[in-house]
């Protein structure tokens, strides 16, 4: 059927199904009431699936049509191992719960239309899905088991409640113990398992590597760069072209420095800092200088095109996947140290208390001095290493005037209530082939707070002035928590004599900025500090700007990390289109248009890539503690449950105690304090508790490692993992 003809029927069907006195009917009935002969039924069926999927139309369990809003509800399911799911529901409170036998076929992430038994809104209530409207698994990554006539593949994805059957000649020959990528053919209707075919052998599960590959395909992380990108990147020079600087800021005579971890090399920000003593009091002239990508990554190329697809830069425990080619990424965007280099730098001058009293953002060359290792600067301004400050003699003095601004720049931010959250990050050491030699939490020093401190103060100056500009752009926004969370959160820490108070029914970051304050160093740190944090939104990107809550900021955007973030790119475009007067009514209609949807893909991949990143941290976690099967070691209880606790170890290491192995009482789980209660012994497990555990056991194919608890910790101090 031509697009014009089914958009016709389509339009005529709605308007019939929004008539008062039509009522749902079913397929054959529809086509009674058409007059549409038995032979055209197919593409009346057509036209009613199209209208579905669009959720212009709804389709009851016993299959009548009508309007979505009469019987259907459309959602995303969540899948578990044990086959049954739930789906959410935009505007609901609860998830609707999906029994195993009333799937539908559906697969976790498929966006689904579900009729409810009671159809009441808000209420936890069982569903059947009776379509599914958008496939989100076209190709499942996973362990493959060959039978004697066919396969199945076990998805890595434990949400996929069920296996993909691999018939005769589709399985490319793999074999046993092959982690393979499988093509969804028939899905089936949840009766039976979906079928499909082998379209890739990412090697054996032991081979060195083929863990992490599986995830980069579960994840559908794109690996390597189209041709037309590298055809781009190729006529691009290596050198910044003396055309290029013409009409810049020539700031390549300022000291400036980058500071990075050690093994960074796509290097996009540097920093100046003089000091000027003066009657009116100290003023710092603080410089922010983020490489110009945007003047080699121009929108619309092939390489904006694939930026975008990417979104960000992905870190996973063994490789980079990067957002930009290597060549522009390591290479002409990289603040490398003795290379011209073009910028866009946030010029600030800060008065003596951290304010900022003036600011420019001007498109400039540099040239970068020395690059930095947070570990040589902190070297520096925490230890006064004489063998560090001796190698750096020329640059000491710019680390201390940046560790007396930091200071005044978080002191001010501390007043004004930004919260702080200071979770170690684990820091996997692997060898030669991936396997795990060694972990241990990756600490935040001195110099890694100082650059924070410098680039939070570059991100609130660029928001503030282009919000007051009233030119389309992109914020980086945190939503203010949920009142309903906050007010359970009230409740739990009143249990340790702690309060938040509340205005009109909402919490200021600054009261929960003054509870972490009040709990550091005591037992509940690490309980109260997780809770708050699960109580609070997600951060993303948007068009509005409704500011930060947890920096508490009134303004914030993401302008300091273009060569791995997609939204710093973009705004940088528009500053530039800016600066030169180039915003005009069709430029600015232009971004109207296209930032929404930007807005939206970056927030999802940004999620994508964290996901990966923390999918690819328990793959090696576990690898590593097999090692470690029947020792002991001390840790924090980190999550109850009905079905166990949590337990981190000092390396951010976390196992399960499962609570069907604790022999020595029957334990419940009290929702309202979060703990695991003995019903004869009275023992309690909660978070924030400290306890002696055994690794009993590790699966790498589920990602999990299993702890047996022997009670009180033995020492005070920590075991070395």
């Amino acid at each position: 059927m031509d697009k014009e003809l089914l958009n016709e029927r389509k339009k005529n069907l709605e308007e019939l199904f929004h008539n008062p006195a039509y009522k749902p009917m079913k397929v054959k009935e529809l086509a009674i009431l058409l007059d549409v002969p038995k032979s055209k039924r197919p593409e009346l069926r057509e036209v009613l699936d199209a209208l579905v999927a669009e959720g212009k139309a709804g389709v009851s369990k016993k299959g009548k049509y009508g309007k979505p809003e009469v019987f259907a509800i459309v959602g995303t399911f969540s899948g578990t191992a044990k086959g049954f799911g739930f789906v959410t529901v935009e505007g609901w409170e609860e998830d609707v719960f999906i029994p195993p036998d009333k799937t539908g076929g559906a697969l976790h992430g498929d966006r689904v239309q579900i009729v409810t038994e009671d159809g009441k809104k808000g209420k936890r209530t069982e569903g059947t899905v009776v379509r599914v409207l958008e496939r989100a698994n076209r190709e499942i990554v996973g362990y493959y088991q060959k039978s004697k006539n066919f396969g199945f593949v076990i998805p890595d994805n434990q949400k996929i409640g069920c296996d993909i059957f691999i018939p005769q000649g589709k399985d490319m020959g793999a074999v046993t113990g092959h982690k393979v990528v499988a093509a969804i053919t028939d899905y089936k209707d949840g009766t039976q398992n979906p079928e499909g075919r082998i379209v890739e052998i990412l090697g054996h599960i032991n081979d060195p590597g083929v863990d992490i590959l599986s995830v980069v395909r579960a994840y559908g992380l794109p690996e390597e760069f189209p041709d037309e990108v590298m055809a781009q990147v190729s006529g691009i020079p290596d050198q910044v072209q003396e055309k290029d600087m013409a009409g810049r800021l020539d700031l390549r005579n300022v000291q400036m420095v980058t500071i990075d971890g050690e093994d960074a090399k796509d290097l996009d920000d540097a920093v100046s800092l003089e000091k000027i003593e003066s009657g009116d009091g100290v003023k710092y002239l603080l410089g922010v200088h983020i490489a110009d990508v945007s003047h080699y990554v121009t929108e619309g190329s092939p390489l904006d095109r694939e930026a975008l697809r990417r979104g960000t830069s992905v870190y996973l425990v063994d490789r980079v996947i990067p957002m930009l080619p290597h060549r522009l990424s390591n290479g002409i965007c990289s603040l490398n140290a003795g290379e011209d280099r073009l910028a866009l730098s946030c010029l600030m001058e800060i008065n003596g208390k951290g304010r900022i009293l003036s600011h420019r953002i001007a498109e400039t060359v540099i040239r970068v001095d020395r690059r930095m290792s947070y570990t040589d600067v902190n070297r520096i301004i925490t230890d006064g290493d004489e063998a560090a400050m001796n190698e750096y003699r020329e640059l000491v003095p710019l680390f201390f005037r940046m560790k007396e601004l930091s200071g005044l720049l978080r002191e001010r931010r501390r007043k004004r209530g930004a919260i702080d959250f200071d979770f170690p990050e684990s820091k996997i050491i692997l060898d030669e082939k991936g396997r795990p030699t060694d972990i241990r939490p990756y600490e935040r020093n001195a110099a890694t707070k100082l650059i924070e401190d410098f680039m939070l103060a570059a991100n609130e100056t660029v928001a503030e002035d282009y919000f007051w500009q009233e030119v389309p752009f992109l914020y980086r926004t945190h939503d203010l928590p949920d009142p309903e969370k906050m007010k359970s959160l009230a409740v739990f820490i009143n249990n340790f004599g702690r309060s938040i108070r509340f205005q009109n029914g909402e919490v200021h970051p600054k009261e929960l900025q003054k509870l972490l304050t009040g709990i550091e160093g005591t037992p509940e740190e690490a309980l109260i500090s997780r809770l708050t944090l699960r109580s609070m939104k997600q951060a993303k990107y948007s068009v509005v700007n409704i500011g930060h809550f947890g920096l508490a900021a009134k303004y914030y955007t993401h302008f300091t990390s273009p060569i791995r973030r997609y939204p710093d790119l973009q705004i940088h475009r528009i500053i530039k289109e800016n600066l030169r007067r180039g915003l005009n009514k069709k430029r600015t209609e232009h971004y109207e248009r296209l930032l929404p949807e930007v807005a939206v893909q970056t927030s999802a991949l940004e999620r994508r890539a964290d996901d990966a990143e923390r999918e690819t941290e328990k793959l090696k976690k576990c690898e590593y503690m097999s090692r470690f099967i029947g020792e002991e070691f001390d840790g924090v209880i980190s999550g109850v449950t009905s079905w166990g606790f949590y337990v981190e170890l000092s390396n951010t290491v976390e196992g399960l105690v499962r609570v069907n192995e604790m022999k020595d009482d029957y334990y419940v789980f009290d929702e309202q304090s979060l703990e695991l209660r003995g019903e004869m012994t009275r023992r309690t497990y909660k978070l924030g508790q400290r306890v002696r555990v055994r690794v009993t056991g590790t699966d790498k194919f589920s990602r999990t490692i299993d702890f047996a608890c022997l009670g009180e910790p033995e020492a005070d101090e920590e075991d070395e993992v």
